[in-house]
Order: structure tokens, then C-alpha cells, then sequence
């Protein structure tokens, strides 16, 4: 078996999906790529056995055959070459690889193919298309907030609600909150899934830019999802979501509306002087002013600093994890955005002012019980 590729080309296509990879995979054989070539289509394949993902390349060839080759290995020597046409010589007998460039050679050990697990068949029973700039925005805006918590794996990954108007996701992990709402993403047949982290997170760095279309397909235990020359399928999380809506606070008189970039700012300096295990800072809003400060009773440090803001409700004095308020403003694309709050002990709600069309989103964050420093 051989054929003839560009080395920049195949290092290109093995990069998409070399995430899958785990670093102490459960079998050995999934440290491999499994290659299937069908003379001028070249299949590659990688798996973890939760998540596989497969991308489609063009090579000169009139052979078929498959092989799993070290994808470390592969990888590596492909990163070193100057781009080049290479050559790759396959003994399907004795499971052999060879690369050969302009002026090298070089012999890897590949391995059985037979060895490599088979991707899972999704029975699709419900299919749905969206925009490659619109999953990618859905996963953006709520992955940062999935639990890393194995003792709750519902919480580690996002949580897909379609229904006949619109399409909702979820992620949480029991300190904040993330609710990203879809009008132009629906289907006649409700449903509901959860997806996990990793395969989020690697479906994103795939994604194309601009508005490809992506096909996902789902069974009762797999997610399939098709774009250009790329697939995936992962396994669902089989678990109960938390009932998210009620966690939802509805009556928020405090109304503070500030600018993110301003508010983003003073809160990376602020909380640097904040305890480094709580990270506790205080929000306290007196008519049209906010002052953000925060202590270091260990330390001894402190700081505060006032702004301006447009502020309706009373006056109010309440705490959060610092680490949790800049993570989510830094993931938000708002010049300006609403705190709506309406007790000290109760969770913030961070409503952005500027919103794409068809999108609605909100971000709720726990407060922290405010240590009794003045």
C-alpha cells in the first residue's frame, strides 16, 4: 500500500483531530491514527473511546488498505519536514511504515488496524443544521462554565435544549451559571442532551470560520456531527440535568447598568489583593457610584476603587468570587451590561445589553458571604 501527500496538508488534517489523543489512553492502540486509504481518500481516525473524530484527505494513490500509525511519532517527524511531497510506503504484513521525502527516510512501527475500535453507529432519531459561527458562539459562551467535578458529571458538560421556537444552552457548575438561548436554532421534535466538555471544546477548535454548515445528529447515547471533510461522534452524558430555571432568581429590583470593559478592568486590579482562596470581592452600589474592594486579612492588603454607573433600586452591599465575575465579562462580547441583583445572599444576574440578533443570554453568579472587614 502507498501513496503520495503534501507533508503540510496531512499535518494539517492529523492537528484537527490529534485532541482526541488521550496521554494514557485505555489501550494502547488508541495512541495510533487509524489511516484507511481508498485510492485517491484518505480516512484518518482518532479515538479515546468516548470521542472520535475523523477528517478526509486527498493523496495520490491507486491502493487500499489500512494501517494505525504512532500518532505522537507521525506528528512529530511531519512538524520537522519543510513542506514537501512525501511518500508513505505501508507493509500491510508485517504492519511497517515508511516515510520518504526529497532527501530522507524514515521507519516507523505501525500497528494492526484490525486492533483499533470501531466507531460507534448512531441510530439517528433526531437531526438538526446550524451554522458552524453559531455552535461555535453557543459552545464559546457556555463551556468556560462546565463543572470539573467527576462526582457530578451532569455538570461537566453543556446541557442542549431544542424545542420548537428556539434552542437552549445550558452549563453550570454550581457557583455560576450560564444560559444561552438560539431563536434561529429549532426543530419540529422537541429534545434534550447533555455534551461533554472535551468534545465540546475540540468540536470548537475544528469549527471553520464564517457560516459553514454543520450537521448534527443525535441517538440516545451518541452525538454525530458532519462539516466540510470532518466528523465526529461523542458519547452523550446518560444523566439528569439540574432543574436550571428554578435556580433562576425572577424578582430583581437592583438594576446597575456599567460598562464591561471599565467594570472588567477594575476587577482584575481589585482582585489581586483578594484572599487567594476565596477570592472574595465587594460590590457596594450608593445612588450612581459603585466602589469594588477587596482584603487580604492575611496579608494585610487591600484595595478599592469607584465608579460611575446608571443605577434604580437600594442601595446595596454584596459579595463574589472575583475569579468567577472575570472569567464570565471576559467571555462576554457587550459593550455594556445590566447587574440585576435584588438581596446580598442572593445569586446576581448579568444580562448583556448588546445582543446579536435571534440570541438571548444570561449569566447568573452565587454571591459569597462578605467577611466583616470595613
Amino acid at each position: 500500500m502507498k501513496f503520495v501527500v503534501s507533508s503540510s496538508e496531512l499535518l494539517k488534517h492529523l492537528a484537527t483531530i490529534s485532541g482526541v489523543i488521550a496521554s494514557n489512553p485505555i489501550v494502547p492502540i488508541l495512541e495510533n491514527f487509524l489511516l484507511e486509504l481508498d485510492e485517491t481518500n484518505l480516512t484518518i481516525t482518532a479515538s479515546d473511546m468516548q470521542t472520535v473524530m475523523m477528517t478526509e484527505a486527498q493523496v495520490e494513490s491507486s491502493d487500499k488498505g489500512s494501517i494505525a500509525v504512532p500518532a505522537k511519532l507521525l506528528m512529530e517527524t511531519l512538524r520537522s519536514l519543510p513542506e514537501q511531497p512525501v511518500t508513505v510506503n505501508i507493509d500491510e504484513d508485517s504492519f511497517g511504515v515508511e516515510l520518504v521525502t526529497s532527501n530522507g527516510r524514515f521507519k516507523l512501527a505501525g500497528e494492526n488496524p484490525m486492533d483499533f475500535p470501531h466507531a460507534p453507529e448512531v441510530n439517528k432519531n433526531f437531526s438538526i443544521e446550524l451554522d458552524s459561527s453559531v455552535l461555535g458562539a453557543a459552545i464559546a459562551n457556555t463551556i468556560f462554565a462546565t463543572s470539573t467535578d467527576d462526582l457530578r458529571p451532569a455538570m461537566t458538560g453543556v446541557f442542549v435544549q431544542v424545542e420548537t421556537d428556539h434552542t437552549t444552552f445550558v452549563a453550570t457548575d454550581g457557583h455560576r451559571l450560564i444560559r444561552y438561548r438560539r431563536e434561529d436554532v429549532k426543530s419540529e421534535n422537541s429534545t434534550s442532551m447533555i455534551l461533554p466538555r472535551k468534545a465540546l471544546m475540540l468540536l470548537k477548535s475544528s469549527l471553520p470560520s464564517g457560516d459553514v454548515p454543520v450537521k448534527a445528529e443525535f441517538s440516545n447515547s451518541n452525538a454525530f456531527f458532519s462539516f466540510e471533510n470532518i466528523k465526529m461522534i461523542c458519547r452523550l452524558i446518560d444523566e439528569r440535568y439540574p432543574d436550571y430555571e428554578n435556580v433562576i432568581p425572577q424578582n430583581n429590583p437592583n438594576h446597575m447598568k456599567i460598562g464591561r470593559a471599565e467594570l472588567l478592568s477594575t476587577l482584575k486590579r481589585i482582585s489581586i489583593y483578594s484572599n487567594k482562596t476565596t477570592h472574595q470581592i465587594r460590590l457596594k452600589v450608593t445612588g450612581n457610584e459603585l466602589e469594588i474592594s477587596a482584603e487580604d486579612l492575611d496579608y494585610s492588603n487591600e484595595a478599592n476603587e469607584k465608579l460611575s454607573c446608571e443605577y434604580t433600586g437600594e442601595d446595596i452591599e454584596i459579595g463574589f468570587n472575583a475569579k468567577f465575575l472575570v472569567e464570565m465579562l471576559s467571555n462576554l462580547n457587550t459593550d455594556n451590561l445590566t447587574l440585576e441583583m435584588s438581596q446580598p445572599n442572593r445569586a446576581g444576574l448579568i444580562v448583556p445589553e448588546d445582543k446579536a440578533e435571534n440570541e438571548d443570554m444570561l449569566l447568573l453568579v452565587m454571591p459569597v458571604m462578605l467577611n466583616s472587614y470595613s
